[in-house]
């Protein structure tokens, strides 16, 4: 994204969610253009992914451990 913040989400279908924010179909990422996926994560249940957008969103430890393993994806 042109501000360099990370976008943290959860989708049933990734590559239709990518489409809609590049399309301009999700008014958070509208004017963060262009995007890029560096990083996704894939849960069996929804619960499970829900929870984790909840750790990471929040900022706690979660959010720093995932910058850092990300870290050259990042800096690319």
């Amino acid at each position: 994204m042109k501000d360099k913040k990370l976008y943290i989400g959860y989708s049933n279908d990734l590559k239709k969610r990518i489409e809609k924010h590049l399309n301009k179909k999700v008014r958070s990422t509208t004017n963060r253009l262009p995007l890029e996926l560096i990083y996704y994560e894939a849960y069996k249940t929804e619960t499970d992914a829900k929870e984790r957008e909840k750790k990471l969103k929040y900022f706690g430890n979660s959010y720093g451990q995932l910058k850092r393993r990300i870290k050259a994806s990042l800096n690319a």
